[in-house]
């Protein structure tokens, strides 16, 4: 039996898994201590019943997907549209030094991926996926990738299953490894911390008006109008860039859109992007993506991938750990910023932006302010890491193990 859920009841069934997911954080501590998104939560809920359904009622259920590709590409277009040139200044050399750190990562994490899945003996499709792609990419990266590792020249069918899983479980480490790292490196180095009279309130965004703005209809409307513009655009270079044998992700294009536009009208002094409400509604278009994405993955096909994909996971956190400590700290000075910046480095580069920013105001809490890392991180994590990571997942998939 086959249930087809059309355009209407599957977008209520998205907001259904939102809704669920909320409901079941505000009642677990652990799921609120560790910035368990609210799509991964309910998404996995549904996703386990609808695998009661079909293994025990014989039940199949058919979600409308036209919703699916607009909102992912909806969301990295935000993110494009969120990044200021001019923000760049306030992170110096540091910022730039950060980037090389970060892009250093993210090829030895493919590495590591591909090799464990190759002496493992599986599709080097799981090291990948178990690699920058879901550990510094996260869950939008993740199932953006997965479509394209179903599709020829790689079908590997179980794509969407291995990004979804490997992705929760590097958020879920991104954010228990962070507080820790940055404790051995103080308590090691012996770290002079900042005075509590020296601090100032850490900076919790770029935008910082005098007062803040009210989101608005006239607003939200530029605001949708940017990301469409964008959007638009991307999609339409992205087909003509594959016809002519030049393939990026198509959200790419539109992340590289979003950027162009943002500082085009800022540097003619057009238009002022309003920053949180871009977020708002990049924000709103990740979760409703993830919900679907989510709800739709088929449980069954991970039986026979779970313990190469807990080996593949394993390593990563343990690369991780020795990066942020040898690698992330020493290169960013030894300081006690360097130390923070370690925390944030865990949290985006086994999870998400988030997962850097709770890692950083924990630490953060108990020792002291660190301006400079609230500075960069956020820079580098909520921007920049999507378009190196493109480019290097471009990059690791010319290797020979997947010729």
């Amino acid at each position: 039996m086959v249930l087809t859920f059309n355009f209407y009841a599957t977008l209520l069934a998205m907001v259904f898994v939102l809704l669920l997911g909320r409901l079941i954080i505000n009642r677990s501590q652990f799921l609120r201590d560790y910035n368990i998104p609210e799509p991964v939560v309910g998404g996995i809920i549904i996703a386990i019943l609808i695998f009661i359904l079909y293994t025990y009622g014989k039940i199949e259920l058919k979600f409308d997907s036209s919703l699916k590709d607009p909102l992912m590409l909806a969301f990295f277009t935000s993110i494009g549209l969120s990044a200021d040139f001019a923000s760049l200044k306030k992170g110096g050399k540091i910022l730039i030094g950060f980037l090389f750190i970060v892009t250093g990562l993210l090829f030895l994490q493919n590495i590591v991926g591909i090799s464990v899945a190759t002496l493992l003996g599986v599709d080097p499709a799981i090291g990948l996926l178990g690699g920058s792609v879901t550990m510094s990419g996260g869950h939008g990266t993740g199932a953006a990738w997965a479509d394209i590792f179903k599709n020829p020249p790689y079908n590997f069918s179980a794509a969407t299953e291995v990004a979804i899983a490997s992705a929760t479980f590097g958020l879920v480490m991104g954010g228990l490894i962070g507080g820790p790292v940055a404790h051995y490196l103080i308590k090691k180095h012996n770290l002079t911390l900042p005075s509590i009279s020296s601090q100032e309130e850490v900076p919790t965004g770029f935008e910082k008006p005098e007062k803040e703005r009210l989101i608005t209809a006239t607003s939200f409307v530029e605001s949708l109008a940017l990301i469409v513009i964008a959007l638009y655009i991307g999609t339409e270079i992205a087909a003509y860039a594959q016809g002519k044998g030049f393939t990026l992700p198509t959200f790419v294009w539109c992340l590289f859109m979003g950027v162009i536009l943002r500082n085009v009208l800022q540097a003619t002094k057009m238009h002022q992007v309003f920053d949180r409400e871009v977020s708002v509604i990049g924000n709103v278009s990740l979760s409703l993506f993830l919900a679907f994405a989510l709800m739709t993955i088929n449980l069954w096909q991970l039986v026979s991938l779970a313990i190469p994909m807990l080996v593949i996971l394993a390593c990563q956190v343990v690369l991780m750990v020795l990066y942020a400590v040898f690698i992330t700290f020493r290169f960013c000075g030894k300081d006690y910023d360097a130390a923070v910046l370690a925390a944030g480095h865990c949290g985006f580069g086994l999870g998400a932006t988030p997962t850097a920013m709770v890692n950083m105001q924990t630490v953060t809490q108990h020792y002291g302010a660190s301006h400079t890392a609230f500075i960069v991180v956020p820079l580098v994590g909520a921007f920049f890491i999507d378009i190196i990571n493109a480019l290097v997942i471009s990059a690791s998939l010319k290797l020979p193990f997947f010729g």
